[in-house]
């Protein structure tokens, strides 16, 4: 079955309506950090960020010791404040994907969500960044958190 231009242009025009209704609304961070609150003392602060719009019906939710902290939310970000010590970050789709991590007092670290191709559907990992790099990274990203 041959598709007729109009019916090409359409479609694309629907899915890039589609994509632009997914899009995040929150502030940025660029915006939100002059009124972050500080880290309390014994405390560290984990960013959780997904740079990419691919697989933007694709929302897994991401647990910290198994525990819901927020969801993949394209070009979107949250952070949560722990106390110092190890945690294991995750996500999972047709298969869990894992990152573990080590955070002292008042030091922040920041993990990225990766979209990637699965068999029957994406798979979102989480990846561990350098402060320098996912300080460029996350700048323009909206706040999905609570």
């Amino acid at each position: 079955m041959k598709l007729g231009r109009f019916t090409r242009l359409t479609a694309v025009g629907a899915i890039a309506l589609f994509l632009a209704g997914c899009a995040t609304s929150g502030p940025t961070f660029m915006e939100m950090q002059t009124s972050s609150k500080p880290i309390a003392a014994n405390s560290g602060r984990i960013y959780v960020y997904r740079t990419s719009a691919l697989g933007a019906a694709l929302q897994p939710s991401v647990k910290l010791d198994g525990m819901t902290v927020g969801d993949a939310v394209p070009e979107g970000y949250f952070f949560v404040d722990r106390p110092a010590g190890t945690y294991k970050l995750s996500t999972a789709t047709e298969v869990d994907r894992t990152v573990s991590l080590t955070l002292n007092s008042g030091e922040v670290r920041y993990v990225r969500l990766d979209v990637s191709f699965g068999f029957f559907v994406g798979h979102i990992s989480p990846v561990l960044v350098d402060t320098a790099e996912a300080e460029k990274e996350i700048q323009k990203l909206h706040f999905t958190g609570k």
